[in-house]
């Protein structure tokens, strides 16, 4: 699993994954992502080049989005590929974390 982190305009953190959300890949980016949540406010996950979303994944998510939303941050998911959304969308993960199709919109909900 790769992930990058691009700091953008007003304060907000891009985060692009690429590879696998199952165990390993989400045990590789999982103290990245608690290291981020406790220090950035406006988090957007860009899940475009994620093929397969575990559990451990999942609770990754959302387990970042509740530590941001606990500093009246917000976190939102863009463009997952169809089986990822379907999963997330399966599991209620879009009922905590929303989940977009474009970046605009995205950083409109965490600004």
């Amino acid at each position: 699993m790769k992930l990058e982190v691009v700091d953008e305009a007003n304060g907000v953190t891009r985060l692009v994954l690429a590879g696998r959300m199952d165990i390993a890949g989400a045990l590789a980016v999982d103290d990245r992502f608690r290291e981020i949540s406790e220090t950035k406010r406006k988090v957007i996950v860009d899940l475009a080049s994620v093929d397969f979303m575990a559990s451990l994944g999942m609770r990754t998510l959302v387990s970042s989005a509740k530590s941001i939303a606990r500093e009246r941050g917000k976190m939102v998911i863009l463009n997952p590929q169809r089986n990822v959304e379907e999963a997330l969308k399966t599991a209620g993960i879009d009922s905590i974390i929303p989940v977009v199709s474009d970046l605009s919109t995205a950083n409109a909900l965490v600004s």
